[in-house]
């Protein structure tokens, strides 16, 4: 997974995220009912309004998630008569990055929505973006200063951890002396130690339950396949396993069929498909993951066009946008991953 700086603030769960129910309700070219409030502020739905321009600056697609990210911020501005999307290529290489958007500046599209590869190195162009007149929508990996967006939008590292340690525990509540352990991403990002920290946290509920190992990945494949074959060595008996991200988890799942180990129970993270039809199959150790909705990307069009058009959210009282927006960590097990199967990326 990419480095990713939680923030906290308004929480919007998944299955919003990925119905469009986040914007709802009346718009400004609408009549008003008899004895509606003239004050009420327009809010945005899916009936065409102002025309908006988005700009979408986005890192490259090296990662399952992030191909997702893009694809669900495209196929969200196809969704809107209304808007139009200036797309990126997407760059890992900061200083190309900062080119693309300069030149969506330069484009003078009315808002921008932009994930950087670094969220510091970017910070100066949000800067420019913001001073320009043109707002911007920060996805995920949060820039430097406050002063260079307008809204935030992303995930909750530390409500993963949170919500696989809650998970487990409640699965292993009535066994005494139970015994976790844990396969976590790179450990030189923040990320990695708020998901470890979330995780922990909860597990601190759960008196019977002792962490007994943890091993630091690499969010692929083969480092996943790695070292789970190195805990699996080490641990002859554990109940549970929580494992950071869903593709590194493919290499841990294969490390566990080959070592014909089949005596503990698996979490993973963030929200791949194979990991969905993993647990509908249930035919494996895995039996649940929790979310880092890449639907955060429809979303975050969804909160740009609204911005663009001077117009709030339903069920909100206030006139404006939210300044920050932090997705829900949902937990998808067998009982409803039919739910979550077509936000599952590739």
């Amino acid at each position: 997974m990419p480095e990713i700086t939680s923030r906290r603030g308004l929480l919007f769960g998944a299955a919003a995220l990925s119905t469009g129910a986040l914007i709802t309700g009346c718009t400004s070219n609408e009549p008003k009912d008899e004895g509606s409030d003239s004050k009420d502020q327009p809010v945005a739905d899916d009936k065409p309004g102002k025309k908006v321009t988005i700009g979408f600056a986005g890192p490259q697609a090296d990662h399952g998630w992030l191909n997702a990210i893009n694809d669900n911020a495209k196929e969200r501005a196809k969704k809107y008569s209304d808007v139009t999307l200036e797309s990126t290529e997407g760059s890992n290489d900061t200083a190309a990055q900062i080119g693309q958007v300069e030149t969506l500046i330069n484009k003078k599209v009315d808002v921008l929505v932009i994930l950087p590869a670094d969220g510091k190195a970017l910070t100066q162009v949000g800067l420019k973006a913001m001073k320009a007149g043109i707002p911007v929508i920060n996805l995920d990996r949060v820039f430097a200063t406050p002063q260079a967006y307008r809204c935030w939008i992303g995930g909750d590292n530390y409500g993963m951890g949170l919500s696989a340690g809650h998970y487990i525990g409640e699965k292993l509540k009535g066994k005494k002396n139970a015994k976790v352990v844990e396969l976590a991403g790179l450990d030189n990002l923040e990320l990695t130690k708020q998901r470890s920290k979330g995780f922990d946290d909860a597990l601190k509920n759960y008196s019977n339950i002792e962490k007994v190992a943890r091993q630091a990945a690499e969010f692929t494949v083969e480092s996943g396949q790695s070292k789970m074959s190195q805990i699996l060595q080490a641990q002859k008996n554990f109940d549970a396993l929580w494992n950071h991200d869903d593709d590194q988890g493919v290499g841990a799942l294969r490390a566990i069929k080959q070592a014909g180990r089949d005596d503990f129970l698996m979490v993973g993270g963030a929200g791949a498909l194979s990991a969905f039809e993993a647990i509908e199959a249930d035919d494996s150790v895995l039996k649940a993951t929790v979310l880092y909705p890449p639907t955060m990307a429809a979303s975050a069009i969804d909160l740009a066009r609204a911005l663009g058009q001077g117009k709030g959210i339903s069920g909100m009282a206030e006139f404006e946008i939210p300044s920050f927006v932090t997705c829900y960590s949902a937990v998808v097990d067998k009982e409803n991953v039919d739910k979550y199967m077509s936000t599952g990326f590739k």
